[in-house]
């Protein structure tokens, strides 16, 4: 039981429900309704595996950094609640359930499944060298809606709306990933980590997360015209917006600003998407 505690940590398989609806949102676009039962399972299998491999090497990479932030130290390798070769087993299961889930799919994906794996890799070194690490972490996980889109399709093809929703996403997460930021402000200025706040100071910082959610907005605006044009879609339209808006009014708490605000939009985007193209 304490193995599995620790591993609920260690993973925060929460942060899994806020990139699983984008995923799923990219899929539905490509199907423009239902799709088999079985793709379902393997996209969350492969969205689940990617999202535990990503997470486990992220912790890996900054477990030095973990131990010396006031913040973290309780994380399970600096505390020691967990070993590195435990660590390294859970990147390994995460990354073999995403291969053969991407495998069972189709060729395309298959053939494409490592290019997520090199970003979930690259960007936890960022804040090592570049105060845009924020945009890695977005890049990362805008790679979920093109996922889905390929899962279903199988081809580049009409994949305009999957490319709007993927930018949607890299805005969304680099907005928020700039916020999540101000929690560490003077511990990554002292240890001399890379970050937009720690470089610009927070309020010029929180202005570029402003202006990403604005123009994230815009792109779900963009997405509606293209592909949407319903009445039944303008209400989680604008109930993303307002959440976005949400988040800027909680970054003094930052725990609360992903939790109750980031898994929200994820679904709302799920929901958006859904009505768009179910509803009239």
């Amino acid at each position: 039981m304490a193995f599995l505690k620790n591993l609920s940590g260690f993973l925060r398989i929460e942060h899994t429900f806020f990139s699983l609806p984008v995923i799923f949102a990219g899929a539905f676009l490509a199907a423009g309704g239902i799709f088999s039962a079985r793709l379902f399972v393997l996209i969350v299998l492969a969205g689940t595996g990617a999202r535990t491999a990503a997470l486990a090497l992220n912790r890996i990479f900054d477990r030095e950094i973990d131990r010396e932030n006031p913040r973290t130290t309780q994380r399970e390798l600096p505390s020691g609640k967990m070993s590195m070769v435990e660590a390294l087993a859970v990147a390994a299961a995460g990354a073999l359930l995403y291969f053969v889930s991407a495998y069972l799919i189709c060729p395309l994906v298959f053939f494409l499944s490592p290019l997520p794996l090199v970003a979930f890799t690259v960007y936890p070194l960022m804040k090592r060298f570049t105060s845009l690490c924020h945009f890695g972490v977005g890049l990362s996980l805008a790679l979920g809606p093109l996922g889905g889109w390929l899962a279903v399709k199988c081809s580049f093809e009409e994949m305009l709306p999957a490319v709007v929703l993927s930018g949607f996403t890299f805005l969304w997460i680099s907005g928020f990933d700039i916020i999540y930021a101000t929690a560490d402000e003077e511990f990554d200025r002292r240890r001399g980590i890379y970050s937009l706040v720690a470089r610009f100071g927070r309020q010029k910082a929180l202005l570029v997360s402003r202006v990403s959610h604005l123009l994230s907005f815009a792109c779900l605006v963009f997405l509606y015209i293209l592909s949407f044009r319903t009445l039944s879609a303008l209400l989680p339209l604008l109930l993303c917006g307002y959440l976005l808006y949400l988040e800027h009014g909680s970054f003094g708490q930052v725990d609360s600003a992903f939790f109750r605000t980031n898994i929200l939009i994820g679904f709302a985007v799920l929901f958006f998407t859904l009505a768009g193209i179910y509803l009239p």
